[in-house]
């Protein structure tokens, strides 16, 4: 099983090969247990790889470095050339040492984790831009129709706000994910978790004439089971999708910066708004931790909040 990941992961600069086959054990066992993609490997792969050469120069293996040794590498990192890390990118690092020294103490490769008493930095979350529900309605509205592009964005941006998908799940949708008859899509998301989330009608009305009327002249004959396709008939990229969402939003006349991510915040903080359970939603974003979704619960406080200020005589 080893060594598998190296066909999804960029090459990174040499280290011991003691460390190198430490590393490669672990990503593995990311690849294999926990499903993890192709940019969650390489992202440990320059930690470790980083922390591995870092020390080096102190004549440690990685897999032998004490509390000490971490501690000095985080507070290097942090004062290095490009200036103080953010908390969260602190707390990041952090996280991924912390995952490869646990994996070291379940393999029975060392007694203890250097790790464990790290205390991560406090990370503020800042709550995801959203956009109310006036708003999507013009970002809705915005695409002509007319145009074989024009319907595949209605379709994508509908399917988008209906069913709180993620870039990655909509440019990554096949034909057989699709069940249109019963109103529902089927999803993979992270760590290979599977879920069927409802479509809407309104959805469903569009992604089916974009299947009917848009997708065959896209395809050209080709043969490809993607759901959406760009210009060239392949499958759409994520840039593609930043792209023409940034298009619509300035046609409908919305001036703030907005990303794929936007309309998932936004089906996830309408659904609240409107009483849906929280772990309803929680399942339907396919989250595995509550705690992820509840941030939408202070996004709703702080809109009614704005809404009270602004409009109550004593607000």
């Amino acid at each position: 099983m080893e060594g598998r990941y190296y066909r999804c992961v960029p090459e990174a600069p040499p280290i011991s090969s003691a460390d190198d086959a430490a590393i490669a054990r672990f990503l593995d066992m990311l690849w294999v247990e926990r499903g993890a993609s192709k940019n969650t490997l390489a992202a440990y792969r320059s930690d470790l790889t980083l922390l591995a050469r870092w020390l080096e120069r102190r004549d440690v293996d990685l897999a032998k470095a004490g509390q000490k040794d971490l501690k000095d590498y985080l507070s290097a990192r942090n004062t290095g050339k490009g200036g103080a890390f953010t908390a969260r990118t602190q707390a990041r690092l952090l996280s991924s040492l912390r995952r490869f020294y646990r994996w070291l103490v379940r393999e029975s490769l060392r007694s203890d984790d250097p790790s464990a008493l790290i205390a991560p930095p406090k990370v503020s979350r800042g709550l995801p831009k959203t956009l109310s529900a006036e708003q999507i309605e013009k970002l809705l509205g915005a695409p002509d129709v007319e145009s074989d592009l024009g319907l595949r964005d209605r379709a994508m941006l509908e399917l988008m706000y209906a069913s709180g998908l993620r870039v990655s799940e909509l440019v990554g949708l096949t034909i057989p994910q699709m069940h249109l008859e019963r109103g529902v899509v089927h999803l993979v998301g992270k760590g290979g978790r599977e879920r069927l989330v409802p479509m809407g009608e309104e959805a469903v009305h569009w992604v089916k004439l974009y299947l009917k009327r848009a997708r065959p002249a896209l395809l050209e004959r080709r043969a490809s089971d993607v759901v959406f396709l760009s210009n060239r008939g392949k499958r759409m990229t994520r840039h593609n999708v930043w792209r023409f969402i940034g298009h619509h939003a300035r046609a409908a006349g919305i001036s703030s910066r907005l990303s794929p991510h936007t309309l998932r915040h936004a089906f996830a903080t309408h659904l609240l708004e409107h009483g849906a359970d929280l772990r309803a939603v929680q399942m339907l974003l396919g989250h595995s931790d509550l705690s992820t979704t509840q941030i939408y619960t202070h996004v709703t406080r702080a809109r009614l909040l704005a809404l009270h200020e602004k409009h109550h005589p004593r607000g």
